[in-house]
């Protein structure tokens, strides 16, 4: 038995005494229901230790991340559902099935050409449970990524623009309505067109191959950087940030995007 197995069936060992009699109260009232917002949190945390470029946090992330689909076998293992062993085995046959020009004869020639290979055996997979090309799309995602996901789904079968000029156009369409939708004052009619507007966005990123949940998500943290230099910046001059004029804090803020550039 490798290391790494001795490893995996260790953290298995583990998860079952915890949920044992005599183990972990919180840990053996668990169910696949309450857990779901801690597979969220930790994949988050994942991408945050991967933006951070820490090894030794990415480590210890992945654990905690890996601790999940533990627990979650473990569980099922309890109810006769099905084991780890079936989960890795199910996921050992998927990528063998869905990789037919490394494990077959098939001729693949771009990571492009892979992506539609892959969804052509996915689809083929399912069978007729997918009735729509857009099919597939899990409705928990967040709300740009899940965009994103629809309008890749909806390029592969030729419903796509052909030029980026005429996305651009498109995003130019859609800021006009929801301008327009300003001095109507319809709130219903203004959230329908800044929806609009922020799909046609993701659309213009996702046909520039650029991720707009990523984009928006490092926007953020510049954001929240140069807030932190603007209130520390104040702070350190014995103003609170309620007293500073918006001149000031702008003069600020325009120092900390400076500071960025250089370095």
């Amino acid at each position: 038995m490798t290391e790494e197995k001795k490893g995996f069936d260790r953290l298995m060992e583990i998860m079952r005494k915890l949920r044992a009699p005599g183990g972990c109260p919180w840990d053996a009232e668990q169910t696949h229901a309450s857990l779901k917002r801690y597979l969220l949190e930790e994949s988050y945390e994942v991408i945050e230790a991967i933006d951070a470029g820490s090894p030794e946090m990415l480590k210890e992330e992945l654990g905690d991340l890996m601790l999940q689909p533990v627990f979650h076998a473990a569980i099922a293992e309890e109810r006769g559902e099905f084991t780890m062993d079936d989960v890795l085995d199910t996921i050992n046959e998927k990528l063998i099935r869905r990789h037919p020009h490394v494990f077959g004869e098939q001729v693949v020639k771009s990571a492009e050409e892979q992506v539609a290979n892959w969804e052509r055996i996915k689809k083929a997979e399912k069978g007729a449970e997918r009735k729509s090309a857009l099919s597939g799309v899990p409705p928990e995602l967040p709300a740009l990524m899940k965009a994103q996901k629809i309008t890749e789904k909806a390029a592969r079968v030729g419903f796509d623009w052909e030029h980026t000029d005429q996305v651009f156009a498109k995003v130019l369409e859609e800021l006009h309505e929801f301008e327009e939708t300003l001095t109507e004052g319809n709130q219903e009619r203004m959230e329908a067109e800044l929806g609009d507007l922020l799909f046609a966005i993701v659309n213009l990123g996702r046909f520039l191959s650029l991720d707009p949940e990523e984009a928006l998500r490092k926007t953020i943290t510049r954001f929240a950087r140069r807030f932190a230099f603007v209130e520390d910046t104040l702070h350190a001059r014995g103003i609170h940030m309620q007293e500073a004029s918006l001149a000031e804090m702008d003069k600020l803020w325009e120092e900390a995007k400076r500071m960025e550039r250089e370095g």
